[in-house]
């Protein structure tokens, strides 16, 4: 079961940055949000029961909350399908907000409140003749 879920980790991890890439058109915030709420869906884990041939007996474990959901969807059982589907919710929202969260610790780069711009303006002069704000420098020879 331990290689069943580090197999499910390693997959979802690709889908969430092909996913990532592919909504390079949108801005940072609804990608950044889209992202981590599939994440959220995908990440959730569910507590499940299967019956076995025998008669009384039980097979349990945890599953990603969206496959116990669908299953309990395609068998019928209202129960099973609630926990899983309300635990799937739970996981999306708490997924859209870490993605709110990243955007907006992220939202402030590249200004002048940002530390690391301030401590580049504190520099010498003569490394900012250098280039010593970011920008590109030519070689120079001679």
């Amino acid at each position: 079961m331990s290689l069943l879920w580090l197999v499910y980790g390693v997959l979802s991890l690709v889908v969430l940055l092909t996913g990532y890439l592919g909504l390079a058109f949108l801005a940072r915030l609804p990608r950044l949000v889209v992202t981590w709420l599939v994440a959220g869906v995908m990440w959730a884990p569910a507590h499940f029961r299967l019956p076995l041939l025998e008669e009384g007996e039980f097979y349990t474990g945890f599953a990603p909350a969206v496959v116990v959901a669908a299953v309990a969807f395609l068998e019928g059982n209202g129960a099973s399908f609630v926990s899983a589907a309300s635990l799937v919710a739970v996981g999306a929202g708490v997924g859209v907000l870490v993605g709110l969260l990243l955007w907006w610790r992220g939202r402030h780069r590249d200004t002048l409140d940002d530390d690391a711009y301030v401590d580049m303006a504190d520099e010498a002069p003569a490394n900012r003749r250098r280039g010593g704000r970011g920008e590109r420098q030519e070689p120079m020879i001679g």
